[in-house]
């Protein structure tokens, strides 16, 4: 029995050593007005630059009219009109029959794990998948095998042999990837997988939360932009956090998904509605993107400018990252680029699937020509003196 006072107290303190020697420390910035006075944003993932835009807020503001939140979970009282109509609108785009809007992406992910993967099921899983997918596919009790990633090869031996932990075979398997992964801005090679996990019998999961918005005809994503959409065995996840500039997530698929993981998905099931205002943000956001098509390709173009300044590969997406030697190193490059005028961001361990220490920047539809010639001069620089691995 754990009697002193300060136990916890003292095993905080040692953690909190333990990551400052590690270089590992993190806090929360709230962001002011100290710094230049024109900042270049390549931290947030805010590709289209629609979180401020006015029809976007506007179309917030108006929902929100209808209350501060949902109300209660989507299963009582908490399904609202413009939930309907938020997933009849990003099916359509995306190409999938049917779509289910949950709070985040984090649970959209946790969702469509848990939901559609048991203690029988076989789970391949990308080694680069994001964190939101490993909680689910633990807390789904299936038998995970890490695949090498991107490794078509791989994924096959896995899928062939079909044995969990305990030797014996699997009866139902899924694979588990991201379309645009969201450290090296690499993608998955959809149709070659989606392809496969036919042929194997197995499900196929989709993170799009990093093409949608920016890949594919009119933003649709890169499922969408691949072909591979509306097939009966690929699903989707995405987020309204990003592209849409709003909150939230979703699963798309077939009918038959949305319908078992309304009954059976706990993130969906126990928790309450997305607020009005984010959906109402979300739908304003896909307003826009119809309406401005230029912003996919702007977001692109952007992408490509920094991949070449920085002399890393082009990204899929508006995503890429450039290896450093390590912790303490990546985050005084964040703070001199801060210093000269443009916010960029970094991954570190454990946040980087290989433990390399990474700067992480972003590509906005926003960005000037002025603004991408001011950021070539100061990358150069700061990747030029820091930016070479160990």
């Amino acid at each position: 029995m754990i009697t002193d006072a300060t136990t916890l107290t003292d095993w905080l303190s040692d953690r909190a050593r333990e990551r400052d020697a590690a270089g590992l420390h993190r806090e929360t910035v709230v962001r002011g007005d100290a710094g230049p006075e024109h900042v270049v944003d390549l931290a947030s993932n805010d590709y289209l630059g629609l979180r401020r835009h006015p029809r976007v807020i506007d179309a917030a503001r108006a929902a929100a009219g209808s209350g501060g939140g949902a109300g209660a979970s989507r299963l009582v009282t908490g399904t609202l009109p413009i939930h309907a109509e938020l997933e009849d609108r990003l099916a359509a785009l995306v190409g999938t029959p049917a779509a289910l809007v949950l709070s985040t992406g984090y649970h959209a992910n946790l969702a469509a794990t848990t939901a559609l993967a048991d203690a029988d099921t076989l789970i391949v899983s990308d080694a680069h998948c994001h964190a939101s997918l490993i909680d689910g596919m633990r807390l789904s009790r299936g038998s995970v095998q890490v695949a090498r990633h991107r490794d078509l090869g791989h994924v096959e031996e896995l899928l062939t042999a079909r044995v969990g932990r305990d030797g014996e075979p699997r009866g139902r398997a899924m694979v588990v990837v991201e379309s645009v992964y969201s450290v090296l801005g690499d993608a998955a090679p959809l149709v070659e997988l989606a392809d496969l996990c036919a042929e194997h019998d197995a499900v196929l999961l989709v993170d799009d939360a990093h093409g949608l918005g920016v890949r594919g005809a009119d933003g649709a994503g890169l499922v969408a932009g691949s072909g591979i959409a509306g097939r009966p065995h690929v699903v989707v996840t995405t987020t309204l956090s990003k592209s849409l500039g709003s909150q939230g997530g979703a699963v798309l698929g077939t009918g038959l998904v949305r319908e078992h993981l309304v009954n059976t998905a706990r993130p969906f099931i126990y928790d309450t509605g997305l607020a009005p205002a984010a959906a109402g943000a979300a739908l304003g956001s896909l307003d826009v993107l119809a309406d401005e098509p230029w912003r996919c390709a702007r977001v692109r173009e952007v992408a490509a400018r920094l991949a070449e300044v920085c002399g890393v590969d082009e990204p899929a997406g508006a995503v890429l990252s450039v290896p450093m030697p390590g912790p303490d190193e990546a985050v005084a490059a964040v703070a001199e680029a801060g210093e000269r005028g443009v916010r960029i961001g970094c991954f570190r361990p454990p946040s980087t699937p290989d433990g390399i220490s990474r700067l992480r920047f972003t590509a906005h539809a926003g960005i000037t020509d002025e603004d991408l010639e001011t950021v070539a001069q100061v990358l150069a620089g700061v990747v030029g003196t820091t930016g070479d691995a160990a």
